[in-house]
């Protein structure tokens, strides 16, 4: 996308205005079972406007980036707040003023691959697979990569320009069984654009032996018996229930909306071994799968330490909330699109760390359940949630037993949460899914693997 100097219509704003120029760039090869199934290439790209007036919001976008369509939605912009605020009678205050500049480009400095690279990379892993794992009668093999290109200013002055890349891989396999088909799946992605992640298909062999063999245990499974369970939830399951069941409570327009943390704050909601944090860019020293400098309001994105020591201590915040609440804003404004207005969103979630390893958890649990991954699942503003388990195995007198078939786990967050009796000294991230708040949008999610009791599915 060509920079441009968006300051020189900085004249033009009247009252608090953003204005934002922005390309997604979407590119996806899919194999089935040998066969490439889709081979496509996106991109969307445009300009928007957003302006606040004593507490009502104006919104306009354009397709086209040029001097007359930037205009055009500034303008519109303002008349629609403007338009709002005499039919609405707010009479807020003004939005918090900071401002923020700066610039974070996560494209590779490496020389661009050409189509027929990627390619060449997706029959690489299907080859491995076809070739090496004898008993697989299905494989999908799916390599997608998107590119989040935006520039911003702000009336406040905040100036900022940033490229966020996220590739990841799709890997499904499927063996028969006298039962039917069980299938399994694995997702690397991470921060980064396909030529600084996928190098090579050899680089990947490694977890797709892994995943075979957990296929095979899964193939010869059994489903878990029902009810309340000490269970171990690996880092995949820990993070997903961090991001959906509290971390969207906790999000200020979800309160305001009448989310259960409204009636929270300050109070103990969990385990004194859980703190629960909202990384905005940098975790331990390292770069989350998302980071998140300054958000799409212009403001310096930080850290929100949403659990301390089991205790509710912060929400999320956009300008307009942080206002409402008498805080400051957190940078937690994010749009998927350049037609998306900012929303408040979850950036990086985790748990943090704990002080045990893996194995002595696991040599704990006398009866109970090791659970490693997730499909799909749901949450709702009481914290209750319902998440689908693909990959677990039990666990017997301390030690690992027998795979499981696929099953549910449920309940509700803030109680579950109550009950973590050890947290692991491990973390691991994933970018792997979208969250679909209204507009889908990457997210970082992750942490340490917990110990607690939870309600488990059967057959």
């Amino acid at each position: 996308m060509k920079r441009l100097d968006l300051s020189r219509y900085s004249d033009m704003f009247t009252g608090y205005t953003e204005l934002r120029v922005q390309e997604n760039r979407n590119n996806r090869i899919a194999m089935v079972d040998g066969t490439i199934l889709e081979n496509s290439r996106d991109s969307a790209s445009g300009v928007s406007a957003r302006s606040y007036r004593s507490g009502s919001w104006g919104f306009a976008s354009s397709p086209e980036i040029n001097d007359d369509a930037i205009r055009h939605v500034i303008r519109a912009a303002s008349d629609n707040a403007l338009f709002l605020d005499r039919h609405e009678n707010r009479r807020e205050s003004d939005l918090p003023a900071s401002s923020a500049v700066g610039e974070w480009d996560f494209a590779t400095k490496k020389t661009v691959a050409f189509r027929k690279d990627r390619i060449d990379f997706v029959k690489g892993i299907d080859s491995y697979i076809s070739r090496k794992f004898k008993r697989i009668v299905s494989r999908t093999v799916v390599l997608n990569t998107l590119d989040m290109e935006k520039q911003l200013i702000t009336s406040t002055g905040s100036k900022a320009f940033s490229m966020t890349p996220r590739s990841l891989m799709y890997i499904i396999l499927a063996v028969d069984t006298s039962s039917g088909p069980v299938e399994l799946f694995k997702v690397p992605a991470t921060l980064g654009q396909f030529e600084d992640v996928f190098a090579k298909p050899s680089l990947y062999y490694e977890k797709l032996d892994r995943l075979y063999e957990h296929l095979l245990r899964k193939a010869e499974g059994v489903f878990p018996g029902t009810g309340i369970s000490d269970c171990i939830l690996a880092a995949d399951l820990a993070g997903i229930l961090a991001h959906e069941a509290i971390g969207h409570t906790t999000e200020a327009d979800s309160v305001r909306g009448g989310s259960v943390a409204a009636d929270y704050m300050d109070q103990m909601v969990a385990s004194p071994l859980v703190t629960l944090v909202d990384f905005a860019h940098t975790a331990m020293g390292e770069t989350c799968p998302v980071p998140v400098h300054i958000d799409d309001e212009g403001t310096f994105a930080k850290d929100v330490t949403i659990i301390e020591d089991g205790v509710l201590r912060n929400y999320m915040h956009n300008r307009e909330s942080a206002l409402e609440f008498g805080v400051e804003p957190t940078g937690n404004a994010r749009g998927f699109m350049f037609s998306d207005e900012p929303l408040i969103r979850m950036r990086n979630t985790a748990i943090l760390p704990g002080r045990s390893t893996i194995s002595e958890m696991i040599e704990s649990v006398e009866d109970g359940y090791y659970l490693i991954q997730s499909s799909n699942g749901q949450a709702d503003s009481t914290s209750e949630f319902m998440f689908g388990v693909v990959l677990g195995y039990e666990i017997k007198n301390g030690k690992l037993g027998r795979a499981l078939r696929d099953t549910t786990i449920s309940g509700v967050a803030f109680d579950m949460l109550k009950t973590v009796s050890a947290v692991s000294d491990d973390m691991s991230w994933t970018c792997a899914g979208m969250c679909g708040k209204k507009q889908s949008i990457p997210v970082g999610m992750g942490g340490p693997a917990i110990k607690c009791r939870i309600n488990i599915g059967g057959r």
